[in-house]
């Protein structure tokens, strides 16, 4: 077997995890932050949030519930569009970390590449990473050609492009895109909502390792050297979608599941991103 590894080197040198804790609609009486203390007990190191998901005061309290240092946490969030529409990107990122409660963001994104705005937004995003305030700045849901205009317009490539990535959208091109340009590829959605749990092809591979159809389809990512941030609250759901790093699948079992694209979006497209959005 392969050498396993657990994280994934951005282009600013620091070490990201391929496994995170997605807390995407966690806002139940204190959901989240359980989600992350259990998380963390097993040894999860990565918490994405976002300033739209309205629970980044709840991953506070989670990250200072934890039984983890801060500095061995790797902590990212996202601007969100009306603050990119108004220019308000200093104070959204400040308000982020007024919420969180912490000094620095591991990882800070641009969440969708709005029409008009990203580009500034990124320049102000390059002021925010000079700061130290954010130890990486990326960008989410950014195209090839949303890549290319960042590329010929400003000093810093993203550490990361955050995007839906799974069995049934593997987005090869894209993939192919950034990694070859140092940015690094996190998938969110990685189970596709759940979408390909009861695929034909992933059942016999899933029965010869003992695994979930999950842990497949994550193990694929990973393999693939895609980050993977998979969203439960559920503790037996945290610990099944961390036992991805003791196994690996084989080249002609990596081609089978790669043959399953079929360029499924399975999460939505926020309304004011309808008509820009392929």
């Amino acid at each position: 077997m392969s050498e396993i590894k657990t994280t994934i080197t951005l282009n600013t040198g620091a070490e990201m995890p391929l496994l995170g804790l997605g807390v995407y609609k966690a806002t139940g009486e204190n959901e989240v932050e359980q989600a992350i203390v259990n998380a963390a007990d097993i040894g999860y190191r990565l918490i994405d949030t976002a300033s739209v998901y309205k629970n980044e005061e709840g991953v506070g309290i989670g990250i200072r519930s934890s039984k983890v240092s801060r500095k061995d946490l790797f902590v990212t969030t996202k601007v969100w569009n009306n603050a990119q529409r108004v220019g308000d990107i200093e104070g959204a990122f400040n308000r982020s970390l007024e919420r969180l409660k912490l000094d620095y963001v591991d990882l800070y994104l641009i969440h969708w590449p709005v029409p008009g705005c990203y580009m500034d937004t990124w320049h102000e995003m390059e002021q925010i990473y000079r700061s130290g305030r954010a130890k990486a700045i990326g960008v989410s849901n950014f195209s090839m050609l949303n890549l290319a205009e960042l590329a010929e317009n400003s000093q810093i490539v993203p550490a990361v492009n955050q995007i839906e990535f799974h069995p049934l959208w593997n987005r090869s091109e894209l993939v192919e895109y950034c990694q070859t340009r140092g940015i690094a590829v996190q998938a969110y959605a990685p189970l596709a909502r759940g979408a390909y749990l009861d695929n034909p092809v992933l059942q016999p591979i899933a029965e010869k390792y003992n695994r979930s159809t999950a842990q497949i389809g994550l193990r694929w990512s990973i393999q693939k050297g895609v980050a993977v941030i998979p969203k439960s609250t559920r503790v037996d759901r945290i610990l099944s979608n961390s036992q991805i790093f003791d196994f690996s699948l084989s080249p002609e079992e990596m081609s089978l599941i790669d043959n399953l694209n079929e360029d499924y979006r399975s999460s939505g497209i926020p309304e004011d991103m309808q008509d820009v959005i392929l």
